[in-house]
This record gives structure tokens, C-alpha cells and sequence, in this order.
């Protein structure tokens, strides 16, 4: 008959091998009882021991990656933060063996009222809605994580207040996304948001003046620096070039010329200033139409770079 000690901590089979009690017995580790015991006297030493090797079995290193005790890490752009539990899809017991047909038409009746009891409430079914519309303007825009984090973040907050009552989700859905890129300093235009999700750019442009006058927020002044990229790789220009319009800028910069211009026309005129004095081969409608701007407005702006930095 073994006699257990509860009182006695955890101990290190490595820094004692033999048994504290008769002195005699080696300390054995059972696997499947958690157990440390000696292999004399029947005495336990530790009645459970926390298993810290892996709990799955891995074969490669990709296996050994993939799989680990950590769950999918909590977000706020999923309805439920990540939290929630959800019956699997495979009809098959532990062991792995095919369920009977009776019991898998239960586990689907399970599965049916599981999925509904997480959208029992109006809220998270608004969320679901939105955030699944936000996951697709995400993959459209090629946005990253943290800006979705932010977009999700300003599109709770507007709940809270009341904002969604009586308006369109996918409007204010994307009214809360471009208000992200806006405050991550990501260079996506309303007209870049509009055309994804198919909503016209004024019913956007009314959802985000709502966002900004009932939320307070505060949202930086885009940097024309930030545009020059996107416009010289849809244009093609070459790496000179965009050095080039980098300074441009910078000097328009320091001379106070930028205040009150749209970035995006004042970098697609910084690149058409640059394709000049370079002598790249680019006319007024290639970088218009990379930029998403009319050439007036590459006019007008290379006029006023042109005659305040003597060019």
C-alpha cells in the first residue's frame, strides 16, 4: 500500500535519485499517473507533476512549429475577441473512428445551435457583419494587422456611442478603416476605400466626418512622403527618380509650401518635377493616372514646386 505526502513540494529527480524516506529506492516517474514514487519503500513524493514536453507528435520542424499549446491569440476584429469555442467539423470520436449516423445528425443539430447561441444578441450579430465586410476591404486594400486592429477598435467605440443605429455597417465599416490608415499613416486614399466597397465616396466621406466630430478624434495630416512610393511603382519610374521627388518634397517642406495641398497631387507633381529633370520619358497622364488625380492638378502643383524652389 503506497502512502501519499501532499505536504512535500516538487522535486527534481535529477538532484536526488534516491528515495528520502528509506534511502534505498530509486525515484521512479509514472507518465501516465503524473506520479513520482520510489521503487522500494512504494512512497510518493510528488502526486502530480505538470508535463512540460510537447502534447503533440511532430516529425518535422514545420510540424513542431505549427503546433504548439496557444490558441489563436484574441483580437478585436473578430465578434468575439477569439474567445469562443466551436465544435469541429470532422464526425469522428477521439480515437478517431467514424461517428454513427445518429449521432452525427446529433452533433450537426449541436454544431447548428453552438454557431447561433454566439450571435444570440443583436451587437455580435452587427459585429459579425461588419468585421467580415472589414476582413475583405482588408484583403482588397492589402492592409496590414494592425491597421484592422484600429479600424476594428474605432468601429466598437462608434457602437458604444450609438453611431450604427440607422446608418449602413459597410459605410461606417469603412468610414472606421480609412480613419485607420489615416491615424497609422498608411497612404490609402477615400477614393481607393470607395472603390473596394462599392460605396459611393460622399456616403464614406459622411460616415468619417461623423467618426471625427462625435468621437473626437484627432487624425495626423497625411504625408505627402509617404505617397511617393505607391504612385512610382504603379508608374514604373525608376529608383533615381524617386530619390529625386523625395527631395523635391523635402525642400517644399522646409519653404512651408505643402500646408493645405492634397499629398497625393503634390506627390504625383514632386514625381512628374523629378521624371523632368531626369529625363524620364513620362508624360503628365502616366503619373495622373498612377496617382488617381486629374493633370490639372499635376499642373497646378508643379507650377507652385517650380516657382518656389526655383527649378
Amino acid at each position: 500500500m503506497r502512502k501519499k505526502d501532499n505536504n512535500l513540494g516538487s522535486m527534481d529527480s535529477s538532484s536526488q535519485s534516491r528515495c528520502p524516506r528509506c534511502g534505498q529506492g530509486l525515484l521512479v516517474y509514472d507518465n501516465s499517473s503524473g506520479e513520482t514514487t520510489c521503487s522500494n519503500c512504494g512512497y510518493v513524493l510528488v502526486e502530480k507533476m505538470q508535463e512540460t514536453g510537447p502534447e503533440w507528435r511532430a516529425f518535422s520542424k514545420e510540424e513542431k512549429d505549427d503546433r504548439s499549446r496557444t490558441g489563436v491569440p484574441s483580437s478585436l476584429a473578430m465578434h468575439d475577441m477569439g474567445l469562443a469555442t466551436v465544435i469541429g467539423s470532422e464526425d469522428r470520436d477521439a480515437s478517431g473512428r467514424s461517428l454513427p449516423t445518429s449521432m452525427k445528425a446529433a452533433i450537426e443539430r449541436l454544431r447548428t445551435w453552438d454557431g447561433r447561441s454566439q450571435v444570440h444578441e443583436p451587437v455580435d450579430r452587427n459585429l459579425r457583419q461588419a468585421f467580415s465586410e472589414l476582413d475583405r476591404l482588408a484583403d482588397k486594400l492589402s492592409l496590414s494587422e494592425t491597421v484592422v486592429e484600429k479600424a476594428a477598435y474605432i468601429y466598437r467605440k462608434a457602437l458604444e456611442k450609438g453611431l450604427v443605429r440607422g446608418r449602413s455597417i459597410s459605410a461606417l465599416i469603412a468610414a472606421s478603416l480609412y480613419a485607420a490608415c489615416r491615424d497609422t499613416d498608411t497612404p490609402r486614399t477615400l477614393k481607393d476605400v470607395a472603390a473596394a466597397c462599392n460605396i459611393k465616396k460622399k456616403d464614406i466621406a459622411r460616415c468619417y466626418r461623423l467618426l471625427i466630430r462625435e468621437m473626437e478624434l484627432k487624425m495626423p495630416v497625411v504625408n505627402p512622403i509617404r505617397c511617393i512610393s505607391r504612385i512610382s511603382s504603379k508608374a514604373g519610374l525608376s529608383e533615381k527618380t524617386k530619390r529625386r521627388a523625395l527631395l523635391i518634397l523635402k525642400k517644399a517642406e522646409a519653404a512651408r509650401n505643402t500646408a493645405g495641398k492634397d499629398p497625393m497631387g503634390l506627390a504625383a507633381a514632386a514625381l512628374y518635377v523629378a521624371c523632368v529633370l531626369e529625363g524620364e520619358s513620362k508624360t503628365q497622364k502616366d503619373v495622373a493616372e498612377a496617382a488617381g488625380v486629374t493633370e490639372v492638378t499635376i499642373r497646378n502643383r508643379y507650377k507652385g514646386l517650380k516657382a518656389s524652389l526655383d527649378i
